[in-house]
Formats: C-alpha cells, structure tokens, sequence
C-alpha cells in the first residue's frame, strides 16, 4: 500500500469505527500541559532541588512568584478544557476559582509532604540524607501528585487528577489513583508495581514494599452488566501497618488493624484485626497476633526454639 493509500484507510476507519475518535468535540487537556504542570508542582514543593541552577534565598521570592504565575495561567487552561469536556457551567470563571483553590493548598501540602520524605528517610537504612531522597526516591514523585491530585478529584475536576497521576505513573511503575486516601508519614519502598485503588484509605505511618496491591475483589454490576461507580471497593489500612512486597489486599470490606504485618506473596481478602501477623506458611494462609517486643526478645533467646519456629517480623 502506498501512504495514499493507507490514510484513505485510516479516514474509512475514522468514518466506520467510532468510539476512539474525538473530532469536532472540545479541546481536551494535553498530556504535555499536564506533564509541564506536574514538574512545576515538584518545583514548587521541593525549591532548588530540581533547578539547572543553583536557586539563592535572595532569588526564591521572584522565581516562586513567575512558577505561581506561569501554574496559575495553565491550570486554569487545563481545567477550563476538562470542564468544557463534561459540560459544566461557567467553565472559564470555574476553572479560574478551582485553580487558585488548589494553590492555596501548596503550603498544607508541603507539611504532609515533609512527613512523607521523613518517612522515607527514617524507613531505608540505605538512604544517607534526605537530599538524596528527594531526588532519587521514585515515591517521593508519586505521593507528592498524587496529594496534588487528591485535592482536585475533591474539587471535582474531571480528567486532570488520573492524568496527573498517570504522569508519575508512566514514570515510576507506580499506580495510585487520585481518589485514594492516604495519611501522613506515608512510604513506598522501591515503589514499582504499586496499584492503589481509587477509593483505598490508608492512615498515619504505613509502610509498603514493591508489587503490593490495594485492590477491588469484585464490583457490583448494573442491569446491562457495567460497573457501578462510586461504590467502596478498596482496602482500608489503618495506622502503623508495613505491608511487604508483592502482598494482594483485595475487597472495600477488607480492614487491616492498626500496627499489623503483611508478609510477601500474601494473599488476602479477609480483614485482620490491629497488631497481627499475616503471611504465609506452606499453602496456608497463617494469620496470629503479633508478639510485643519484649517478649520477642525473650523468645528468640530461649533455648527451647525448635529449628524453623515461626519468628515475628
């Protein structure tokens, strides 16, 4: 076939196979504007760190003043197009007021955003300063917008927070959508292959490890057989819970108990209550209350361990 010949083709399918065009429609946000917005975000919650030159106390006041602008201008662009794309009202006065209500967020999300690098830092022995966090840590990226994008899907923006998400996403191998709720002092170890679902809600200080998925066991259908939206699908961590690598929690009924343990590979659908083991033994799933330290201590030493006595983690 010659070139003729195939954009003729690719005009027949645009003609016949409908669903995947969108022509004579809005104008959508782009995913360069988005990408753009992401970085400045990063700029603007972590200042000097990501600049081709060295950022002076003396410069921050009038370059944070042209990135607010500059943010301010084309969030206001993309949320204009999102709006207009779901037919709201007033899009342009709209996108203007929900724009400046995200940015006057960026001081609050700048706090939570420490405790989550504090996390990080206090959470690998391998890290040797908080600066290399920063820069190096692919979690730091993703939490940080997603909680930028949590504060839209609040606000009820369409589009931008999954595409801002997605951004991190494409980059990390780290899947949290915007929706999810997620508490201070928040880390992701190595982070690739994390998936959290939309409507997850994880508390203060949890901690997990590479491959995990918060995930949907099932989903109520309609009667033509499409997923019903807005309905809890999602796990709920609580408190000081460290789930390790490659854990499945599935089901929105599904609670793990405050300062409780997921081992590796584990599988689980069922809630466990606070201060509990879950992992593996054999082809069962093992599920007992953890020990206090002290008496972990004291059973370690005793002599009376037989050879491959389940251990606490």
């Amino acid at each position: 076939m010659t070139l003729e010949e195939i954009k003729q083709a690719l005009l027949a399918s645009y003609e016949s196979d409908g669903g995947i065009n969108h022509l004579d429609g809005t104008n959508l946000p782009d995913q360069e504007s988005v990408g753009c917005l992401a970085v400045d975000f990063m700029h603007l919650l972590f200042p000097g760190f990501f600049e081709h030159h060295a950022l002076t106390k003396q410069q921050v006041p009038a370059a944070t003043g042209k990135r607010l602008a500059e943010v301010a201008d084309l969030l206001s662009v993309v949320i204009e197009r999102s709006l207009r794309f779901a037919k709201q009202p007033d899009p342009r006065s709209r996108a203007a007021e929900l724009s400046m209500q995200l940015l006057r967020e960026l001081r609050a999300l700048r706090r939570l955003v420490h405790t989550d690098v504090s996390a990080a830092y206090h959470g690998d022995p391998a890290a040797r300063s908080i600066d290399e966090i920063i820069l190096a840590y692919p979690c730091v990226l993703v939490i940080s917008l997603q909680r930028i994008a949590h504060v839209l899907y609040k606000l009820g923006v369409p589009l931008v927070p999954r595409m801002l998400t997605e951004y991190a996403h494409e980059r990390t191998g780290c899947d949290i959508h915007p929706g999810a709720q997620i508490g201070p002092h928040f880390f992701i170890d190595h982070c690739t292959g994390v998936v959290i679902g939309e409507t997850a809600r994880i508390g203060e200080h949890v901690k997990i490890y590479q491959g995990v998925t918060l995930g949907a066991k099932s989903f109520e259908v309609d009667d033509e057989g499409n997923p019903v939206k807005g309905v809890k699908r999602h796990p709920d961590v609580e408190d000081h819970v460290t789930i390790y690598a490659h854990a499945t929690i599935l089901g929105g009924d599904t609670r793990l108990g405050a300062h409780s343990v997921v081992g590796a590979n584990v599988w689980l659908m069922n809630s466990i209550p606070p201060h509990s083991l879950a992992y593996n033994k054999g082809s069962m799933l093992a599920i007992r209350p953890r020990k206090k330290r002290e008496d972990m201590v004291v059973t370690l030493r005793s002599e009376d361990v037989p050879v491959g006595n389940d251990w606490v983690i």
